[in-house]
């Protein structure tokens, strides 16, 4: 359908969910839509018709929303990231070896064991 479209068609959903699955991909084919000259209009979201400036300023305001969120995110994470950091706890998965074990595997090596044997004897990649 978005391949065929011509100036003056319109694409008419009952609603944006029948259309797509994210925001992400709404902005994207409301672009295709109207790169085309067509335009979007959405029965039950009125505020989506990209036939009138009012549809064109919300969709635009709404297509900022995303990237406004990934850096909340990425704040929040941040900020825990540090405050974990400062309380010394442990980020990430737990170690598969004990710091005993840890010893173990780097004599072993040191004596010219292979790192894959070295790997398989405690059951970890090497």
């Amino acid at each position: 359908m978005l391949a065929k479209l011509e100036p003056g068609d319109a694409v008419t959903v009952t609603r944006i969910d029948r259309l797509v699955r994210s925001l992400f991909d709404l902005f994207a084919i409301v672009q295709r839509i109207n790169d085309s000259g067509a335009v979007f209009p959405s029965i039950a979201e009125p505020w989506a018709d990209t036939g009138t400036s009012t549809g064109r300023m919300m969709l635009a305001v709404m297509a900022g929303m995303p990237d406004a969120e990934r850096d909340l995110i990425r704040t929040r994470t941040a900020e825990g990231r540090a405050r974990a950091t400062a309380r010394d706890q442990h980020m990430g998965r737990p170690p598969k070896l004990t710091p005993e074990q840890k010893r173990e595997a780097l004599v072993r090596r040191e004596a010219g064991e292979a790192l894959a044997e070295i790997g398989r004897s405690y059951n970890v990649n090497r």
